[in-house]
């Protein structure tokens, strides 16, 4: 019952955030970030139960219709936007917060350097632009918006939004890169 209440909770936020979904009906059956979810909080029902080979594959074949990949680990939270999600990948140790949104291209993945905790931890009220890469085991602050084609790689403070591409990985996030939100 509550994945049925956090499917229908999902497919409101898609009709009260994209301008172009005009009712709930239309989310459900023609937006593939919808899918994505839909699948997604079954296999990962299934991976928390132990079920890792049905989890995964059920996740290869939501990947294989919407050209979204969400490993079943993930932990997602409520109201995530996936919009024009083609190409996306959400990695198994990522955890998203609620009401986030995620633009196509984007990955949330792994450097290939960590062996435990590999992925981003995501706060609340996050964008993450088209094609954007934030990658291994840091932490994105709530109500931060990641500008499209950036790559992060360091952790970031609530209230801000990077953009840009790091010079090199012993700096901290480019401050130049870095403007607090003016709310």
């Amino acid at each position: 019952m509550k994945i049925l209440k956090e499917l229908y909770e999902d497919a409101q936020n898609i009709v009260r955030r994209d301008p172009a979904c005009r009712n709930i009906v239309e989310a459900i059956i023609l937006y593939p970030g919808f899918h994505a979810i839909f699948f997604h909080r079954i296999a990962h029902f299934l991976y928390c139960k132990k079920l890792f080979f049905i989890a995964r594959l059920i996740s290869q074949i939501a990947r294989h219709i919407t050209g979204i990949e969400i490993h079943p680990g993930a932990q997602i939270g409520r109201k995530l936007f996936i919009d024009h999600g083609m190409g996306i990948v959400i990695g198994e140790t990522t955890t998203i917060g609620d009401n986030c949104t995620i633009y196509h291209n984007s990955t949330l993945g792994g450097t290939g350097k960590d062996k435990q905790k590999r992925h981003p931890d995501i706060g609340d009220n996050v964008m993450v632009g088209s094609g954007a890469k934030v990658l291994g085991p840091i932490k994105i602050g709530n109500n931060v918006k990641i500008g499209a084609n950036s790559v992060v790689l360091k952790d970031v403070p609530d209230n801000v939004t990077v953009v840009g591409i790091p010079r090199n990985n012993k700096s901290k996030i480019n401050r130049a890169k870095i403007a607090a939100n003016n709310k």
